[in-house]
C-alpha cells in the first residue's frame, strides 16, 4: 500500500501523548485561512512511501517512542484512508500507539463504502485529535471554505464508537475568539462522553513565508499572533460550557 507524504517529523511533541514519529500526509480539501502548510493542499504533492517504509522509519527511533507512538497529520490524513488502514493494522501488530490528527471534513455518512473503511480504521486507532474550527457553521465556511456539519457528526460518529478524543480549537481574533461562539463550542463539547482533553491554541504567523514563497495571497495579512493569556480565557469560556452542559 502506497501513501503520498507530505514529511515527517522523528521527534513530535506535540502531536499526541509522549515522543512520537509525526506523518504528514498530502491532500487537504479545506482551505483554512490560518493554515501554516499550504504546501500540503495538493494531492498530487509530496511524495510516495509505502508502508513498510514508514514502519521502518518508525522502528529506526522506536526506543524513543515508549510512552509515545504514532501520528498521521496533514494535510487531511483521511483522504487516504485506505493507506492508513493498512499503516494501522501493521501498526497494532507491532504494539504502536496510533494517533489520528484530522479535521474530520471527509466523514461522509451517506456513503456506506467510506463508513465501512472508517469502521474499520477505528479499530486500530487509539486516538483521534478532532480539529474544531468554529461552532458556527456559516463562520467556518467563511474560515474554511467548508460547512461544519460533517465535522460535527463525525465528532458524534466517535463518540458512538468510544474512541477517545482530544479536541484542538485555535484561537484567531476578529474569528474564533467571540464569547458566545466559545461558550457554544463548550456547550457542544460537552455532550461527548470521549474527549479526554482540549487544547486550545493561539494563532501565530510562522507559515506566512510560505504563502509568498508559493505566490499565495494571505488573507489574514494584519492579524496580530494571539497571545498565550488570551488563548487561556477562551479555554476558561469554553470550558465554562462544556461544566453548564455536563450539569444538566
Amino acid at each position: 500500500m502506497i501513501g503520498r507524504i507530505h514529511s515527517s517529523e522523528s521527534f513530535g511533541t506535540v502531536d499526541g501523548p509522549g515522543l512520537r514519529y509525526v506523518l504528514f500526509m498530502q491532500g487537504c480539501p479545506m482551505r483554512c485561512l490560518y493554515c501554516h502548510n499550504p504546501d500540503t493542499w495538493k494531492t498530487d504533492g509530496g511524495r510516495e512511501m509505502s508502508v513498510d517504509e514508514v514502519i521502518g522509519e518508525y522502528k529506526k527511533n522506536e526506543m524513543f517512542y515508549k510512552n509515545g507512538g504514532l501520528t498521521v497529520t496533514g494535510g487531511e490524513p483521511l483522504m487516504q484512508i485506505d493507506f492508513l488502514i493498512e499503516l494501522f493494522k501493521i501498526a497494532k501488530k507491532e504494539g504502536i500507539h496510533t494517533c489520528i490528527d484530522t479535521s474530520g471534513i471527509t466523514y461522509d455518512e451517506s456513503d456506506e463504502e467510506y463508513i465501512s473503511k472508517l469502521n474499520e480504521l477505528v479499530l486500530y486507532t487509539d486516538l483521534v485529535m478532532l480539529d474544531l474550527k468554529h461552532i458556527d457553521t456559516e463562520r467556518h465556511k467563511e474560515l474554511t471554505g467548508h460547512s461544519n456539519e460533517r465535522v460535527l457528526a463525525f465528532a458524534k460518529y466517535l463518540e458512538r464508537k468510544n474512541i477517545p478524543t482530544w479536541i484542538r480549537h485555535v484561537v484567531v481574533e476578529g474569528y474564533t475568539d467571540d464569547e458566545n461562539d466559545l461558550f457554544a463550542l463548550g456547550e457542544f463539547i460537552g455532550t461527548l462522553k470521549n474527549v479526554k482533553a482540549l487544547d486550545v491554541l493561539p494563532y501565530h504567523t510562522m507559515g506566512t513565508a510560505k504563502y509568498k514563497e508559493m505566490g499565495i495571497k494571505y488573507r489574514l495579512e494584519g492579524i496580530p499572533a494571539l497571545s498565550k493569556t488570551a488563548a487561556a480565557q477562551a479555554k476558561a469560556k469554553i470550558l465554562e460550557g462544556i461544566k453548564k452542559t455536563r450539569q444538566k
